[in-house]
């Protein structure tokens, strides 16, 4: 599993930062940085999700 962020839609509400700070990193100016394809540790696609789930803007999005 991996998760990617569209940085044009990212508008810096970090949300998925508060869901988890290791996976969802965020730049100094708050925008996500994951980048395209982020690998999920083992164990935590249930935490990815939540943070995909909980992006206000849809920025998020999960590749199995």
């Amino acid at each position: 599993m991996k998760v990617s962020v569209d940085p044009d839609v990212c508008d810096a509400r970090g949300q998925c930062a508060v869901v988890d700070s290791e996976l969802f990193t965020l730049a100094e100016e708050g925008f996500s940085d994951i980048g395209e394809g982020k690998p999920v540790p083992p164990g935590k696609e249930d935490v990815a999700e939540q943070g995909v789930e909980i992006c206000p803007v849809q920025a998020l999005s999960i590749d199995e």
